[in-house]
């Protein structure tokens, strides 16, 4: 039987896409929560003209974890508007939320 050997380098990972994750989920808006041992994110889709989201996915992140993924997506934000022009953000969006803490997104 023949041995299957590793050719990948120290320190690299391989990284296995799913191909139902592969087309992604669409979201457009997040709620952040957290307790003192993780942050958790639901990643909403909210349809104009209806009266209910769904929530399409749920992260659950250590604490560190989320302030490196913070970390991460203002280092891609500030690389995104170098190369494309600033973000225009809107206003606040005044959606009412019914549970748990108060979200931040």
């Amino acid at each position: 039987m023949a041995e299957k050997t590793n050719t990948m380098n120290p320190g690299q990972m391989e990284i296995e896409l799913k191909e139902e994750e592969a087309t992604g989920t669409y979201s457009n808006l997040v709620m952040i929560t957290h307790s003192p041992s993780e942050f958790i994110l639901d990643f909403i889709a909210v349809m104009p003209g209806v009266p209910k989201a769904k929530v399409v996915k749920r992260m659950i992140l250590t604490p560190d974890h989320a302030k490196r993924l913070a970390g991460a997506l203002t280092d891609n934000v500030k690389k995104y508007e170098e190369e494309h022009g600033t973000i225009n953000s809107k206003e606040k969006i005044d959606i009412p939320m019914y549970r748990g803490p108060l979200p931040e997104a």
